[in-house]
């Protein structure tokens, strides 16, 4: 028997629906009907899995490492992740710092999990990516959004810090390359976040997860800056292993036992075949695809910046990094949410409303992934040009 008024706890009511995938619905929905639809709406890249990686997925199933793994990931997996930090960043990380976890969300879950009570503040940046002031609802904390703008390349700085931080703020939450907008900050203002967050008895959160796609010189990582910052990454993006739920978390000494005490009970260890595999991606052969891909991004970007520009909208900053921009639209006259539903339904391109990623701005921005290619990235300015001239 249905119950007839089912209860509900208070945070899912407070947790907003991740509009970008109920649009990939549609979309998909569309291509069902017959329509073609240029995809630059989800943050997920068009590459599939590098072969070195899927062999060694296949090779850990045939060898039948499909049990549980140590709940702080397998050793190798750690000790690879470690002499990729001394390799491509010539900084030291102890191994034993190095957390492996199913996915880089699941990394954010067990930070804030051992970070945030009830009523406490996590300050993070508007716009930014939305999974992560719903994360911290789920742990009873509060989600504190400060506004972002050009002048500051949309990240958070240590003056805005200073002015937002309160008695309940435990925690900032910052992005390099962010999502949305594919800046970086700079190493000195990270290192003077990271050493405000320390004197106030906060923490630092840093969420590298596109590392590796930086176009130009590499970002540098947080790590080489500071001991007392947690630093997210993740398989997903540079590594091209979305599907495989795979990401880690670095974290200070004092905190290692007790994010193994939440992994272990909340999701007992990241899967064993996609760890085995993951190995593979720290190989030069692996390392040679990330790379020609690296460059296939930056490509695009060269061609949609301006070429988005050229149509009217507003890109102030050019993106370091990740693969997307954040394009103004308040030109044209139209809500951006209004505006990404009749693209989509009209000339069939599908791309992000501002409102996924916070509230300052939102009416007034898109987002634009170029995770496909450049033929399709074509097509879709060629249909932008014709929405936007019969208007």
């Amino acid at each position: 028997m249905n119950r007839i008024n089912p209860h509900f706890a208070a945070r899912v009511h407070d947790i907003e629906p991740f509009h970008v995938m109920e649009l990939l619905a549609r979309a998909r929905q569309l291509e069902h009907e017959g329509r073609t639809i240029v995809h630059m709406e989800v943050g997920e890249p068009d590459f599939a899995t590098a072969e070195p990686i899927i062999r060694a997925g296949q090779r850990a199933l045939a060898e039948g490492h499909t049990g549980y793994s140590p709940a702080l990931g397998l050793p190798a997996l750690r000790e690879a992740i470690a002499g990729h930090y001394a390799r491509r960043y010539g900084v030291a990380v102890d191994s034993s710092r190095i957390i492996i976890t199913s996915g880089g969300s699941a990394a954010l879950q067990l930070a804030l999990g051992v970070l945030v009570d009830i009523g406490n503040e996590v300050l993070l940046t508007d716009p930014g990516y939305p999974c992560n002031r719903h994360f911290v609802r789920l742990f009873e904390g509060h989600a504190r959004n400060v506004p972002v703008h050009r002048e500051t390349r949309y990240q958070l700085t240590a003056e805005l810090l200073r002015a937002h931080w309160t008695r309940s703020t435990v925690a900032a939450l910052v992005s390099s390359p962010a999502n949305p907008t594919g800046t970086l900050i700079d190493a000195d203002e990270m290192a003077a976040m990271a050493a405000f967050a320390a004197q106030q008895g906060g923490t630092l959160l840093v969420d590298e997860i596109y590392h590796g796609l930086v176009y130009g010189a590499d970002a540098p990582t947080a790590l080489a800056l500071s001991d007392d910052v947690f630093v997210l990454n993740s398989f997903s993006k540079y590594f091209g292993m979305t599907g495989w739920r795979l990401g880690w978390i670095v974290v200070p000494d004092a905190y290692v036992r007790a994010v193994e005490k939440l992994q272990q009970n909340i999701y007992i260890s990241a899967a064993k075949p996609a760890q085995h595999a993951a190995l593979a991606a720290f190989t030069p052969e692996a390392e040679a695809i990330f790379e020609a891909r690296r460059e296939a991004f930056r490509e695009r970007r060269d061609y949609l910046l301006p070429a988005l520009r050229g149509l009217g909208f507003d890109i102030p900053v050019t993106p370091d990094g990740a693969f997307y921009l954040y394009a103004n639209c308040a030109r044209f006259g139209v809500d951006s949410f209004e505006l990404s539903k009749r693209l989509l339904e009209e000339v069939g391109v599908a791309v992000t409303p501002g409102i996924d990623f916070g509230e300052f701005g939102a009416a007034q921005h898109l987002r634009f992934a170029y995770t496909t290619g450049l033929d399709q990235l074509r097509e879709g300015v060629a249909r932008l040009e014709r929405f936007l001239g019969s208007k």
